[in-house]
């Protein structure tokens, strides 16, 4: 009569599993399939990609809790407390659904940032900065969870965390100050990605890369620089690149003799800033007579190039033209002359 009792006690464990893994593969194969199909009709991807994170955990979490009875079931332990067994279970189920929900969180963001023109407070250049902090809610909660299954008090954690998190603080204040203005930086967005800014300190660039502790700029000259979070936070930035379009206004000064014909030197500037492939024709390219100064009228001429990369090379092409037109129109650009007078002494 034992080893009948005992064949049947295997018998009913052995029924616990195949009954928890029948419905874990009958949810993973049928139910999950039917809601994946629902998912496809609808006109998101985001319900389909979020159904096809959880498969994972909800197969093994059923795993899981037919192992957690059948262990009961063998051992005859009362329902009441958590076991050994059920604490290890616990801790792989949070781990997988903490996983899961990484993954979903990722989705959700990434999918609110590509509809950004719905919602203004994510976009893809801030998206980074509510990733990092979905991930810390997540993986906080997944901490919780796993201390207060096995009886751990977490008052003295939280206490010991602090007083390290002050030590931390000034020991690292530095890194400390550029993690939070790159934060700043992501939230605000003064620029984005391929912007050209200048900073007060004179340092300017193409922005490469944005980092939470550090931002990334290209020189004309092909030299990275890169520059500490806190020191842009800090400083005053024009964004070349910035406003309804990446379009940027040149400016060439000229002078011209006293006695020149006005209309000629503006007829000679429009037809260099006319042929000038590098300047936008829309916006329309202006001559200004600017004032009469001591020895020269000063004419400026004003355009717009594409983006600020091309600013330099356009004024040396304006420049070059200006020259020449003015030579061969015979318009004379004056310079500064001294008069000299020689006193004879007997």
């Amino acid at each position: 009569m034992p080893e009948l009792h005992k064949y049947i006690h295997l018998a009913d464990v052995a029924f616990i599993l195949l009954i928890w893994l029948g419905a874990a593969l009958i949810t993973r194969v049928i139910v999950l399939r039917v809601v994946t199909s629902v998912a496809r009709r609808t006109r998101f991807r985001i319900d389909n990609d979020i159904v096809e994170v959880l498969r994972r955990p909800v197969f093994w979490s059923l795993i899981l809790i037919g192992v957690a009875l059948a262990y009961r079931a063998w051992t005859l332990e009362a329902a009441e407390g958590k076991t050994a067994l059920d604490k290890v279970l616990i801790t792989l189920a949070v781990w997988l659904w903490m996983k899961a929900l990484m993954r979903v969180s990722d989705i959700i963001l990434d999918a609110m940032a590509r509809r950004a023109h719905e919602h203004k407070w994510i976009e893809p250049l801030s998206l980074p900065l509510y990733e990092i902090s979905a991930k810390l809610v997540v993986v906080g909660a997944a901490v919780y969870a796993v201390m207060a299954t096995w009886n751990i008090d977490v008052s003295a954690w939280l206490a010991s965390a602090g007083i390290v998190g002050i030590a931390v603080g000034f020991a690292a204040r530095d890194t400390l100050a550029n993690l939070f203005a790159g934060i700043f930086i992501l939230a605000d967005a003064p620029y984005k990605l391929g912007d050209f800014i200048v900073l007060d300190s004179g340092e300017r660039g193409r922005v490469t890369d944005i980092g939470i502790r550090s931002t990334r700029l290209l020189t004309r000259d092909d030299i990275e620089i890169t520059l500490p979070n806190a020191v842009i936070a800090n400083a005053k930035i024009s964004n070349e690149t910035g406003g309804p379009y990446k379009k940027t206004r040149v400016r060439v000064t000229v002078g011209v003799a006293y006695g020149s014909d006005i209309d000629q030197v503006r007829e000679v500037l429009t037809a260099v800033l006319a042929e000038c492939e590098s300047v936008e024709q829309h916006p329309e390219p202006q001559v200004r007579f600017r004032e009469m100064g001591d020895s020269a009228l000063i004419f400026q001429v004003r355009g717009w190039v594409a983006e600020p990369v091309l600013v330099g090379r356009t004024v040396d092409k304006l420049n070059t033209a200006i020259y020449k037109r003015f030579a061969e129109a015979g318009i004379e650009i004056p310079f500064p002359q001294r008069v000299v007078h020689l006193r004879k002494v007997d």
